[in-house]
């Protein structure tokens, strides 16, 4: 197959692809071709050819959407790398993933410069004028600069690697998660399948192409027919760019998703609100259904080109711990630690097998062997599956607390936590213990305007006499402290950063 923009291009020209909320312009399809088509040119003049790596390391503007088409157009892999990172943080990530070209805009050509090495650096940004840029100049040359040449257009097969994205690397070290033409372009039906496409659909999007929550707008949006709205961060703008431009669906943590309803009402166009990358407490999802907010809790990873289950619209209400039954094609098992599937209702680890699935990590078959069993992608998150087929996830693997020879599950500790007035979240994780070998720890996140801490309502007295009169002793948080939980670009909490927190609030 060619290039996914190209066949939309032709069949949808005067449809509108894409609108920037910041500046109000509006881009039809044939318009963004067009540029799609010159970049790509350019990207062949640069070197760029069929199989070759170009990394991406740029904000949420109409460049970096015309260079991930550009990058399909051209027949590379495209390599995002999160805006977030710092020059000493990218650039063991730069150097793994091979790359031929770093793309940056103008916020982030420093930290490119500096991370990249002997890979060659472009601009998507003209800059003051490309026409005098000089080689000695201490900015990135202007892809803008390079006259685009001719370029045969390659044929893609299902099993080309189509982009390579790095986990967020909460518990060790990031992996880069090669996602094929087929995981991508399955996971987009699945999801189309169950919550639905409209010709009229306008997708907003807050995030950057760095992860695959903002990635995959940028190729549904395509596939569908659809717009994407390129929207603000901040919580007020946002919302006003969703009302402004009668938003029919989001993808948000549930951190935004609760800012947004703190800043007012959502527009009565959406017919989605897709909250994952962290647990979606059941109190946002009844806070939701108050405000006739359509919203559906899904689950998903890298590895898997976004969504794994996810509620269908309406469905979330009623069954407020699910994140819903598993998408069209997409298999879901529970298992034991032996990779044996355990009965129903039984928690164990989720185990996933289907076309939305990675092949494995790139340059890395030690991972990839230990991620991959015959059940299928071990996820690594604990959960059980009910007799109807919806899915329930309630931690990770891996941060299982053993205690005084007792396995704490920390996801029942930070649930009942919440249940708490005046909490907004909690983290809750083990440390260790000289006696114990573990120590249950909460990290525990107020209610904006809620006073916290040693003399106030919500202290660590208060949070330990909820828990004891609905979980066992040795399940009880035996250090407490107060704050807003620190969280990776996908939304979930940065148990690095927890630990840190918690460790100090420990001595």
């Amino acid at each position: 197959m060619r290039d996914w923009f190209g066949h939309r291009a032709r069949t949808s020209p005067a449809s509108t692809a894409l609108v920037d909320a910041t500046s109000g312009r509006t881009v039809t399809y044939a318009d963004l071709d067009s540029r799609v088509e010159t970049l790509a040119g350019r990207l062949a003049a640069a070197g760029v050819c069929v199989d070759d790596h170009v990394g991406l390391l740029a904000g949420n503007g109409v460049g970096a959407v015309a260079a991930v088409h550009a990058a399909m157009r051209v027949g590379a892999c495209l390599v995002p790398f999160s805006t977030r990172l710092t020059a000493t943080e990218l650039e063991p990530r730069v150097d793994r993933a091979d790359l031929d070209v770093l793309l940056c805009d103008d916020s982030t050509a420093d930290r490119a410069l500096a991370a990249a090495g002997a890979v060659p650096v472009r601009s998507l940004d003209n800059g003051a004028d490309e026409d005098d840029w000089e080689e000695e100049t201490d900015r990135p040359a202007p892809l803008a600069a390079t006259d685009p040449r001719p370029f045969d257009l390659p044929e893609w097969d299902p099993d080309d690697p189509l982009v390579m994205l790095y986990t967020s690397g909460t518990t060790g070290r990031p992996k880069l998660v090669v996602l094929t033409v087929q995981n991508v372009l399955a996971s987009a039906t699945a999801s189309a399948f169950r919550l639905g496409t409209l010709p009229g659909d306008r997708w907003a999007s807050p995030l950057a192409p760095s992860s695959m929550g903002g990635l995959a707008p940028v190729y549904r949006t395509t596939l569908y027919g659809a717009t994407l709205v390129l929207c603000p961060t901040d919580t007020d703008d946002l919302l006003a760019a969703m009302t402004d431009h009668a938003a029919t669906g989001i993808s948000v943590v549930p951190t935004l998703l609760r800012r947004l309803l703190d800043a007012g009402d959502l527009p009565d166009s959406l017919r989605f609100v897709l909250v994952g990358g962290a647990p979606t407490p059941p109190e946002l999802v009844a806070r939701c259904a108050e405000r006739d907010v359509p919203v559906c809790p899904t689950y998903g990873m890298t590895e898997t080109a976004s969504q794994i289950a996810t509620a269908a619209p309406g469905e979330a209400p009623a069954h407020p711990d699910s994140v819903g039954r598993p998408l069209m094609f997409t298999d879901v098992a529970v298992v034991d630690d032996h990779g044996r599937p355990v009965p129903t209702g039984t928690s164990g680890e989720l185990a996933v097998c289907g076309p939305t699935v990675t092949p494995g990590y790139y340059d890395d078959p030690a991972a990839t062997a230990e991620t991959f069993e015959g059940c299928g992608l071990l996820t690594g998150d604990v959960g059980h599956r009910d007799a109807a087929g919806r899915v329930y996830v309630h931690n990770r693997k891996d941060e299982r607390i053993l205690t005084g020879g007792q396995n704490v599950d920390p996801g029942e500790v930070a649930a009942v936590i919440r249940g708490l007035s005046g909490v907004r979240d909690a983290a809750v994780l083990g440390l260790p213990d000289e006696e114990w070998g573990q120590r249950v720890a909460a990290l525990v996140e107020p209610e904006p305007g809620v006073a916290a801490g040693p003399g106030t309502p919500l202290d660590a007295a208060t949070v330990e006499a909820h828990c004891r009169e609905r979980l066992a002793g040795f399940k009880l948080p035996r250090v407490v402290a107060f704050g807003e939980i620190p969280r990776t670009e996908s939304g979930t909490a940065d148990r690095a950063a927890v630990r840190a927190l918690l460790a100090e609030a420990r001595a």
